[in-house]
């Protein structure tokens, strides 16, 4: 099988958006990259803490919590997850994104649902809109379509049922840290059926220096834990400046959603991040989103007032398509924020995560 028949025609479809983009990159001698930023090693915890005595237990717990709050975004080793599942799954990962394009782009030919794989950006009507990626996005209770691949679903299903644990785990322990009296809301309102992962694949990209490899965006979940390759590309913004994250071997990344920073009154923070391409290498990486069932109300854990408007997760999820669809951009927790009011929502850049 030949690698540019799998590839999906960025250049070809999206040629009225790049312009003479791609020739005037290659006859330039010093490249401006608008994405050039310092690099930065995420906060590190060592979940092998959280197993230990009531004094490391303790210590892992505060270290959880603190790098939620002040980061929002965080890295995790001893998570539970061995290195042969991560390497089994990424192997099945490139066997799928290197089918051919015209297989993945007909959801007959898999028997996917609806929308689950996606590239490019179809809405784009500027580079800050476009994404240079495509993506296998599906709920964990749909994968008869991939039966094709017998070997697939083995390692993609024991990572999915070890990271939900996970999951569960440090929404617990943040919950605990809150001072809550019940920390049962995430076991009542998040099962394995409710969640969903997303495979992602970055090409290399031509005029990497000029194109997002995904827009900035917030989750829209409450976690999303994220295992990546050592290529690198993920940036997300601190005190008000993109920093780029430094890859660690076998940690994976949380990150804080927008339905825990509602939900714990905006302690955690659901912070604002980007991805952007390699002009000589591919990046993969599989991210998984916690979520509730579509009806959960999301209302504050505190009996105190709430900075957010009360909401379903399905009504969060609506609403959010329609501002990408009539704006090009994410307004998301704004929208529900009694500090900014429903009719007067600031605007930021972004996209639906899920």
């Amino acid at each position: 099988m030949e690698l540019e028949d799998s590839e999906p025609p960025f250049l070809k479809t999206y040629k009225a958006l790049f312009g003479d983009m791609v020739e005037e990159e290659r006859t330039k001698r010093v490249h401006e990259n608008m994405f050039s930023v310092d690099e930065y090693e995420l906060p590190l915890v060592d979940l092998s803490g959280l197993s230990l005595g009531n004094f490391d237990r303790e210590d892992c717990k505060k270290a959880i919590a603190d790098a939620a709050s002040r980061w929002g975004f965080f890295q995790v080793v001893n998570h539970g997850i061995s290195t042969d599942i991560l390497a089994r799954m990424k192997l099945e990962q490139v066997k799928l994104f290197k089918q051919p394009f015209y297989k993945k782009a007909n959801e007959n030919v898999f028997n996917l649902a609806k929308n689950c794989y996606s590239w490019g950006s179809p809405t784009a009507t500027s580079l800050m809109q476009f994404s240079w990626s495509e993506a296998f996005h599906f709920p964990l209770t749909n994968m008869k379509g991939l039966r094709e691949f017998t070997s697939f679903s083995s390692p993609i299903e024991e990572y999915a049922r070890l990271v939900f644990d996970l999951a569960q785990n440090i929404s617990e322990t943040l919950a605990e840290h809150l001072g809550c009296k019940s920390t049962t809301f995430f076991v009542e309102n998040c099962k394995p059926s409710s969640c969903y992962l997303r495979m992602n694949r970055y090409p290399q990209c031509p005029i990497s220096s000029k194109v997002f490899g995904f827009v900035p965006h917030t989750d829209s979940d409450f976690l999303t834990i994220l295992y990546q390759d050592h290529i690198g590309g993920l940036q997300l913004m601190r005190d008000g400046e993109w920093i780029s994250v430094k890859p660690t071997p076998d940690a994976l990344i949380i990150n804080i959603g927008d339905l825990f920073q509602a939900w714990c009154n905006g302690v955690y923070k659901s912070i604002e991040h980007r991805v952007v391409t390699n002009p000589e290498v591919e990046r993969l990486s599989v991210a998984y989103f916690f979520c509730p069932s579509y009806d959960t109300l999301i209302k504050s854990y505190s009996e105190k007032h709430s900075i957010y408007k009360e909401f379903t997760f399905e009504e969060y999820r609506q609403q959010v398509q329609e501002d990408v669809k009539h704006t090009g951009s994410k307004i998301g927790l704004r929208r529900d924020s009694f500090e900014y009011g429903l009719g007067n929502p600031k605007s930021e850049e972004g996209v639906m995560q899920l």
